[in-house]
């Protein structure tokens, strides 16, 4: 009996063992694929510094000679960031009727921040109010990224969004920090992870419940106007987030919208009085947000910021355009470095918003048309550093736009030089040497989106030639992570045709060594157990499916959708209506169970699809057949009469075949999730250059992939529990048969 149970133990062990083994060829072709397309960049450590110029070739005249001058002597001693969280363009776009005579559309959202009219209509050589673009994803630790890198976080960073961690690479807190400039912060606490001690000052309010409208921005008003009078800084950043919350919580249409941009506007306007000639004012949004109040994707709401600059002392030499210039986001970290007098960050791959180094009058349009020039030249001799320090570390960018780019930009160095030596140099020239300098910027920053947000199958080719040199293990991990999802189709084929593994130019040796050990776990199974099953232990392969397809549509009518601004946020304060703290794991792992709760339930129910036959059979006597003998000598003898076992009872009769059929179910279960996972991990590489890339595929393939390893590990609970339960009704029955035998 001792033998007996533990052979039956062993069964359910080998049983798991397998199970989870299948579980873990199929996460490894699911990392993969996604090292192949879910791109990823090289964080270069590098560090601009005033001792080193940003590149070969002369600086702008008024950097030689002076004390203490870095690349470009600095235009302001302060600044005041004003971040708003989730600040639409046309939050601050100035309402104006397109039918004269007529009001302007009257929406909550819409005209609340009359200050900026104002100021740009009384002052317009002051300020001026930017579209700002913004590159997706539009999460907000991203945006912080790019607002002080000046890069580009590639869509892979999206998933770090709730575990933050400090920016190695070189951005303007720290090159602030290096200055000895006195840096205060209040408002989000994300800052705090990404910029540990970088402070003089700090008021931290946390981030994460979006129900809360006023607690942070409340708290950055207790302290805003009393640091901002006290002069003990040179940098003051206020990060609100009412506006956000308010989106997530009502959406823009909703009146508290219109009390809370209202209230921005108050602040703005504080803000403008107290400022003093050597301070500039900014106020940005990082991201917009959808009709819906959510953030994450490319649509053009959410990737539609606003950005306002002001100057008590004039700024522009024109008035604004009538429609508000379009400028990538990343522009504002070189134009900020210059005007306070700083290296530009080293890894930078924006554009220096050029009408801020005019001078602020337009007397002396060659003059102006000379600073904006130099201005330019400085940035593009950084970016070309960075390409070229970059391209040595690594090969994500393309040789041969690489060698068109410092092709253009030897022409552009050379005419600057020749300027420099000729200061009567006609208008004509400046202009032209402006277009090449943001032609070699702009085709700078086309070609860093093109390898580290765009999927290209000839790009990934080339990396695969050019890691040949690099063993066998790193070929077969850029193989298997190819478009066409090699190690996907890997996996599902060695539940079906494990031979095709044999295949050596697919497979490295590492992958047909797991193979051998694989097919040589499923064989000891097998000799111990019949994998063959039949009768009512059999599962048909409709049944399982439609299980699995069951779980997916009750994902979506419960109001789920596989898009990171339709994530059921408020999951995550049920129970919790006053917030987490400081806690973070607890909020995801609410939010977690929310978006996941049909994979969950639906997998750990999946062995129930075993028993579901017993349940559905009728109850009642079978008598056995007789060879001979009439009816009426089988009803002399009734206590001959021989019943079947009862329903699950059942299963005490053969209890290897149970162990053996809950096998077969649970490799159908992951081979229907297998097939699911391949068939959207070939459609994310198929339309890898799908203008909607960022908005659905991706998306699509990261949902997918989640939801499938959650149901791994629910299917895993759920047969394991099944197991546990049949074993504890095995040693229940025994005892009884036992007590019966006495």
């Amino acid at each position: 009996m001792k033998a007996f149970l533990f052979s039956t133990r062993m069964q359910k062990v080998s049983v798991l063992l397998f199970l989870g083994w299948v579980c873990f060829l199929f996460y490894a072709g699911i990392a993969l694929f996604t090292s192949g397309f879910l791109l990823t960049r090289l964080e270069l450590t590098n560090q601009s510094s005033c001792q080193e110029p940003p590149g070969p070739g002369s600086l702008p005249w008024g950097s030689q000679g002076k004390s203490g001058a870095c690349w470009m002597p600095s235009r302001f001693s302060r600044v005041v960031l004003v971040l708003i969280d989730a600040l639409r363009f046309d939050f601050a776009q100035p309402q104006r009727s397109h039918v004269p005579g007529e009001r302007p559309v009257s929406v909550p959202f819409l005209g609340k921040l009359g200050s900026l009219q104002r100021i740009l209509e009384n002052k317009p050589h002051h300020a001026r109010l930017y579209r700002s673009q913004v590159d997706p994803p539009t999460t907000t630790m991203q945006r912080l990224k790019a607002l002080t890198t000046g890069s580009l976080p590639t869509f892979i960073d999206a998933g770090s969004n709730f575990a933050s961690h400090a920016i190695v690479e070189d951005n303007l807190i720290k090159q602030l920090n290096s200055a000895g400039r006195r840096i205060v912060f209040m408002g989000d606490d994300t800052w705090k992870d990404l910029f540990p001690g970088a402070f003089s000052q700090a008021f931290f309010f946390s981030s994460f419940n979006v129900r809360d409208l006023h607690t942070v921005d409340n708290g950055i008003l207790e302290h805003l106007y009393p640091t901002m009078d006290s002069r003990a800084w040179d940098v003051l950043i206020a990060h609100f987030l009412g506006v956000d919350h308010c989106g997530h919580k009502h959406g823009p249409h909703h009146p508290e919208m219109a009390k809370k941009l209202s209230q921005m506007d108050q602040v703005i306007q504080e803000l403008l009085e107290r400022l003093e000639n050597d301070t500039l004012l900014v106020v940005a949004g990082d991201h917009g947000m959808t009709m819906n109040g959510d953030h994450g994707g490319d649509s053009e709401l959410e990737v539609s910021a606003a950005l306002f600059l002001y100057s008590p002392t004039p700024l522009f030499p024109t008035v604004p355009p009538e429609e508000p210039e379009v400028i990538p986001q990343v522009s504002l970290v070189p134009t900020l470095a210059l005007l306070l007098g700083l290296p530009i960050p080293f890894g930078n791959i924006g554009e220096v918003i050029t009408e801020l180094f005019s001078g602020g009058n337009d007397s002396h349009p060659q003059a102006s048309a000379l600073a904006q020039v130099s201005a330019l030249y400085i940035n593009a001799q950084q970016v070309s550093r960075f390409l070229h320090t970059y391209a040595a570390a690594t090969q994500d960018l393309q040789v041969k736009e690489l060698h068109q780019l410092q092709q253009l930009f030897s022409k552009a160095s050379a005419s600057y030089e020749q300027l420099l030596q000729d200061s009567q140099e006609a208008e004509t020239s400046l202009k032209t040497l402006t277009a090449e300098l943001q032609r070699f910027l702009r085709g700078a920053r086309a070609i860093c989106i093109e390898s580290w947000a765009r999927f290209s199958l000839e790009e990934f080719q080339g990396r695969l030639e050019r890691t040949k040199s690099q063993g066998p293990v790193t070929v077969a991990a850029y193989q298997l992570g190819s478009v066409y999802s090699t190690a996907m189709v890997t996996a599902l084929i060695l539940l079906a045709f494990p031979l095709l593994l044999l295949h050596a130019e697919r497979v490295s040796l590492v992958f047909l060594l797991l193979f051998l050990q694989s097919f040589l776990l499923l064989h000891l199974l097998a000799a111990g157990t019949s994998v063959t099953t039949t009768g009512p232990f059999i599962v048909l392969w409709q049944a399982v499916s439609a299980w699995a397809l069951l779980a997916t549509q009750t994902f979506y009518s419960t109001g789920h959708q596989p898009v990171f601004s339709a994530i059921h946020w408020h999951a995550a304060f049920v129970g919790f209506p006053e917030g987490h703290g400081s806690s973070t794991w607890l909020p995801a792992l609410l939010v977690g169970a929310n978006t996941f709760a049909s994979h969950i339930l639906f997998a750990v129910g999946c062995p129930l699809l075993l028993l579901w036959p017993f349940l559905c059979e009728s109850q009642g006597p079978r008598k056995r057949q007789q060879l001979s003998g009439s009816e009426a000598e089988a009803r002399v003898r009734p206590e001959e009469e021989e019943e079947e076992p009862l329903m699950e009872m059942r299963l005490r009769d053969a209890p290897h075949h149970f162990n053996a059929a809950l096998m077969q179910l649970g490799l159908k279960y992951l081979f229907v999730l297998g097939v699911q996972i391949l068939a959207c991990a070939l459609a994310a590489s198929i339309l890898r250059r799908h203008l909607m890339v960022w908005k659905v595929f991706a998306p699509k393939f990261i949902f997918e992939a989640t939801g499938f390893i959650v149901s791994s590990v629910g299917l895993l609970l759920g047969i394991a529990l099944v197991m546990r339960v049949d074993g504890a009704m095995s040693s229940w029955f025994r005892r009884l048969v036992l007590a019966q035998q006495r």
